[in-house]
């Protein structure tokens, strides 16, 4: 039987690869685009979200599952679509991929939405055992772990990394997104990385944080990367949004990329670092370290990151020849694995109803 599934989203590059390699008779419908939507991002906000797209096209799909994408729903918004599957008598499923919104500067819409979702859901998954072991404890909900896929494809998985004698760490501001806090960072790897012979600091920023006038403008933080970089601390680099090929070439131009985030849950940055070798540095917040084993962390009290968790992972990557990478192998079983994981909960649930 073909199992059609309403997949929010579904154009996402972790969705994407919940496909089975070879094919299978799970089929996600495409994400309606909205009249809004860039070229780029034609899920946001996702369609099948919207009050009336369930009851309008229950004919459709035989389980809604949800990963992410419902950022600007509130509380009720989600009781309404909850209500109409259930008149629908459709399955829900739900990843939990956040446990906190890292674009949401205040937790409580995301929890709200959370305490919705979590206890509606007729199965739920998440990616880690430290996310599971939290929801269990704050909703008493069981939720299947199946791991993270690879991010990164062919040709890029078997990619080589280049040789180069220095070791290059790097700190990415993106566009500054609400759980980045990267100043302070910032200021310990300038002075850590000084003192490591062979080893030199590499700053990423989009364009839309130094640029006067534009949505994510920060005078300060354009004043701060300007004097560091014209006092020869470190390298910056300005430029808009990554392809993902000029993303993935950056990611091997580096030897540890640098995470500095006060909160959040699970990241495909990661990922997609641990498919290209590039070791990671991650705050001990969320459960970043429990994605892949060999993870960096360093300790964050409120807003202070712990300079010498820091240092020592700084040292790690200068003394350590050994290789953090992705067997490509590896990732296809998992991925194989997940795909087969996936349909069997579909097949579970639909043979409840």
């Amino acid at each position: 039987m073909t199992i059609i599934i309403a997949s929010v989203p579904a154009g996402h590059v972790y969705v994407r690869r919940l496909a089975h390699p070879a094919g299978d008779d799970v089929v996600r419908l495409s994400d309606p685009p909205p009249p809004e939507a860039s070229t780029v991002e034609q899920w946001w906000p996702p369609v099948m979200l919207s009050p009336g797209w369930v009851t309008d096209n229950a004919d459709r799909f035989d389980v809604f599952h949800i990963q992410f994408g419902f950022d600007a729903c509130s509380a009720d918004d989600l009781r309404r679509l909850v209500g109409e599957l259930r008149a629908a008598a459709k399955p829900l499923v739900y990843t939990v991929h956040d446990l906190r919104n890292p674009h949401q500067p205040d937790r409580a819409l995301h929890d709200e939405a959370l305490d919705v979702l979590i206890p509606a859901a007729d199965a739920l998954i998440t990616l880690t055992p430290g996310a599971a072991d939290e929801i269990h404890r704050r909703w008493g909900r069981d939720a299947q772990v199946l791991p993270h896929p690879h991010v990164v494809d062919e040709p890029w998985l078997h990619h080589p990394r280049p040789e180069r004698e220095e070791r290059v760490v790097g700190l990415h501001l993106k566009s500054l997104r609400a759980n980045m806090n990267p100043l302070p960072v910032l200021g310990i790897l300038a002075g850590l990385v000084a003192e490591r012979p062979g080893m030199k600091l590499m700053v990423d920023v989009h364009t839309d944080v130094v640029t006067p006038g534009m949505r994510n403008y920060d005078e300060h933080v354009a004043s701060l990367l300007h004097g560091g970089r014209m006092a020869g601390r470190f390298d910056v680099h300005v430029h808009d949004y990554y392809t993902d090929d000029e993303l993935y070439d950056y990611f091997q131009r580096l030897d540890l990329s640098v995470l500095p985030y006060r909160f959040g849950t699970h990241s495909g940055w990661l990922e997609a670092c641990y498919d290209l070798g590039t070791r990671v540095l991650a705050p001990d917040v969320g459960y970043y370290a429990d994605q892949k084993p060999g993870v960096l962390t360093y300790h964050v009290d409120g807003e202070t990151p712990d300079a010498a968790d820091i240092a020592s992972a700084l040292d790690v990557v200068l003394t350590t020849a050994e290789p953090w990478r992705a067997d490509p192998g590896t990732r296809l079983r998992e991925r194989t694995e997940l795909a087969e994981a996936h349909r069997r909960l579909y097949l579970e649930l639909l043979g409840r109803r």
